[in-house]
């Protein structure tokens, strides 16, 4: 879990090939099962009906017998029927700390149309909304100077750590 840009879906890569377990990116299901991207989704039919498919799209995931590394959508976390759905099955949720500033400079780098973040601004306060939410997440790791593959190390020695890696 983590804000838009904090580097989910790259380090998830990693972190499935660690733990010999498929990788799935939440986002991309959605939109393979809805034939629409998720910006796409938000901009033409609103973010309430997008996290209506993305819980949905969540639940079947995490009610499959298929063990995975699921990159959330920056938002994901942020909604509590989906929260207590990854705590339901047991799920560990790793939060990516980046700070705003990284962020930001690759969502600026990203060609991809991003309908909750049209400005810095709105960014940022978006940033600042979600942020008591991904403190709930079981584990915490700062992104700051790490590579994408240190940052999955660092978590896969977390999980050994912790017995969580079913």
């Amino acid at each position: 879990v983590g804000f838009m840009g904090c580097g989910k879906t790259t380090v998830s890569k990693h972190l499935a090939r660690s733990l010999n377990k498929p990788f799935i990116d939440l986002d991309a299901r959605i939109a393979q099962f809805d034939g629409r991207s998720p910006a796409q989704i938000i901009s033409e039919d609103g973010e309430s009906e997008f996290r209506e498919k993305e819980t949905t799209i969540l639940r079947e995931l995490l009610g499959s017998d298929e063990r995975a590394v699921v990159a959330l959508g920056g938002g994901a976390w942020t909604i509590a029927v989906n929260r207590e759905l990854i705590r339901a099955f047991e799920a560990v949720a790793v939060w990516l700390d980046a700070p705003f500033d990284l962020c930001w400079e690759r969502i600026e780098l990203d060609c991809k149309s991003r309908p909750m973040a049209p400005s810095r601004p709105a960014a940022e306060r978006l940033f600042s909304e979600r942020l008591p939410f991904y403190r709930l997440a079981d584990i915490h790791v700062p992104v700051a100077d790490a590579s994408p593959k240190q940052i999955a190390e660092n978590i896969y020695a977390l999980l050994q750590r912790q017995s969580y890696s079913k």
